[in-house]
């Protein structure tokens, strides 16, 4: 669909662009827990916080999640494997990468939890973001997570470092950036960064649709696959299959709320354009 004349283009800081918010964001209790007990944050100063920390990240570059405070979401703690994962973390003697991290804002909440945070680790493209966390959460004195700035799909990336060392990884609102050929190649890059044995875990929450397959992609002109449960766990066995391992594949559809909800779009032409899309929660165990 072409944009209208009139329209500011996703990569454009002009913040006349739908994709910044002008009003202040909703602060969920998860997140505003830990801005005022971890981070130390008043009460009071949540919100301006929360803008101010935005505004510095859209001048790094202006991502939709950015500018619509998606990043105040910390989606991992309502995986329904959380509470295991922090269990097993808390011994420190395994280890968790968030993989597109951001900010690393769901590292925060885990070590709030009581993860040791030497056991973490972090990722994505542009190291300014995660340098970035460290001023949203105030914890440059304190947080020993190690943050790699390195690109999933290339072979000679820092990320080789932690080839076969992760235990748990997480990949939220990543898969979905791709099409289902790229996913594949993020797939096989997983099952290298987590150790080869039982009970590796990948966790996760993306965006998936009740009608699963390619979708332009809203930010750019490349194509995206959203899976549905069947569709998410056939690509896990394709890929056990192609490197010699099997996988226990749970996931489900969730409506989606808040920001993403099809129904708070503009107009009905996106509202209709959206409204096959869900949430998929998953997770995906090595079992050999």
């Amino acid at each position: 669909m072409a944009n209208s004349s009139n329209e500011v283009q996703v990569g454009s800081r002009d913040k006349s662009s739908s994709w910044y918010t002008k009003t202040d964001p909703s602060v969920s209790e998860t997140t505003r827990e830990v801005l005022e007990k971890y981070s130390k944050i008043p009460a009071a100063d949540v919100v301006a916080h929360c803008h101010r920390i935005r505004d510095l990240a859209w001048e790094i570059y202006p991502y939709p999640c950015i500018g619509t405070f998606r990043f105040l979401d910390l989606s991992i703690s309502l995986l329904p494997v959380y509470s295991e994962m922090v269990q097993r973390l808390r011994t420190g003697e395994q280890t968790f990468l968030d993989l597109g991290t951001c900010f690393g804002q769901d590292i925060r909440r885990l070590v709030y939890d009581g993860v040791p945070s030497e056991k973490t680790y972090g990722s994505d493209l542009k190291l300014d973001f995660m340098q970035l966390g460290y001023e949203m959460f105030l914890d440059k004195e304190t947080l020993k997570t190690t943050f790699v700035a390195g690109d999933v799909f290339d072979a000679e990336s820092d990320l080789n470092q932690l080839h076969g060392q992760i235990d748990i990884l997480q990949a939220s609102a990543f898969f979905h950036l791709f099409d289902r050929e790229k996913q594949k190649k993020v797939a096989h890059r997983v099952v290298k960064l987590l150790k080869p044995r039982e009970g590796s875990l990948l966790v996760g929450r993306q965006v998936g649709s009740v009608k699963p397959g390619e979708y332009s992609h809203r930010t750019n002109s490349e194509m995206m696959f959203r899976h549905d449960p069947s569709s998410w766990k056939q690509m896990w066995d394709e890929i056990g299959q192609e490197t010699g391992s099997k996988w226990d594949v749970q996931a489900e559809l969730h409506e989606v709320v808040g920001a993403g909800n099809p129904r708070a779009l503009p107009t009905a032409e996106q509202q209709q354009l959206y409204e096959d899309v869900r949430w998929i929660v998953f997770s995906v165990r090595r079992l050999s």
